[in-house]
């Protein structure tokens, strides 16, 4: 087996992830609906039957089970279907999920590649804040300050090595300042991240949100855009700072 191809193999190393998923969600038990529908989608998929596996994915995450497996077979599907929009906003939604699952940073970056013409790419700040889920930032800046509450108790206990303790406990509180804002930092842009994908082969984007208007530049299936407006059926979008105008809703998917 190649590695492009155990690279699209249906995603069972996150086997735990999708297990824990179902429990937290309620459903207890290994011969659940759920389970049960999801390794019939991945036999589809192994039978390359993609158009109908990514269609039973799209059932399961109808039920509720937005797992990041699910989001990612999902992903796989779409990709070998030759729809390379939906798969990247399958894989980005996963992403959000799992964001340092390797398999899926691998098959995001592939799908990526594909992209014809003029597509955003993440800032360094925003490539950095995305190694973490918003929770996994707050959770290390809630660490950071118990330790310090630690070190701080130590103090008054242990006099002999306040100095110490001392040099430590300013450090932890400088580790906590930065985790937070960290963590702000994702959250913000967790709320304010309102990117779309384009879904269809190839649209237009024109200068302004009418039919008639005149078309600026294409896009094409899986450029990613940013958001600016909204109007109706029409979303005022950038690639970049010199590039933007208005496409119909109908033709992208919003993250």
């Amino acid at each position: 087996m190649t590695a492009l191809n155990r690279a699209f193999s249906p995603h069972r190393a996150n086997w735990a992830i999708l297990v824990l998923w179902l429990v937290l969600a309620g459903f207890k038990s290994q011969a659940d609906p759920l389970t049960v529908q999801f390794e019939a989608a991945n036999k589809l998929y192994e039978e390359g039957r993609y158009t109908e596996a990514a269609q039973a994915y799209e059932k399961l995450l109808a039920s509720g089970d937005a797992s990041p497996a699910v989001w990612f077979n999902l992903g796989n599907a779409q990709f070998r279907s030759g729809q390379i929009g939906r798969a990247i906003l399958a894989y980005r939604r996963a992403e959000l999920l799992n964001p340092r699952d390797p398999d899926l940073r691998a098959n995001l970056g592939f799908a990526r590649k594909q992209v014809k013409g003029p597509t955003s790419k993440l800032g360094m700040r925003d490539r950095f804040l995305s190694r973490l889920t918003v929770n996994e930032w707050t959770g290390l800046a809630a660490g950071a300050v118990w330790i310090a509450f630690t070190l701080l108790t130590l103090m008054q206990f242990f006099p002999q090595v306040k100095r110490t303790l001392g040099y430590g406990l300013a450090g932890t509180v400088l580790l906590a300042l930065v985790l937070g804002s960290l963590a702000v930092g994702s959250f913000q842009r967790l709320r304010s991240d309102r990117s779309a994908i384009v879904l269809d082969d190839k649209i237009a984007v024109r200068h302004g949100p009418f039919e008639e208007s005149q078309a600026a530049f294409d896009v094409h299936s899986g450029a990613e855009m940013r958001v600016l407006d909204e109007k109706e059926d029409w979303l005022q979008i950038s690639i970049g700072p010199r590039q933007a105008g208005w496409v119909q809703r109908k033709a992208v998917g919003m993250l």
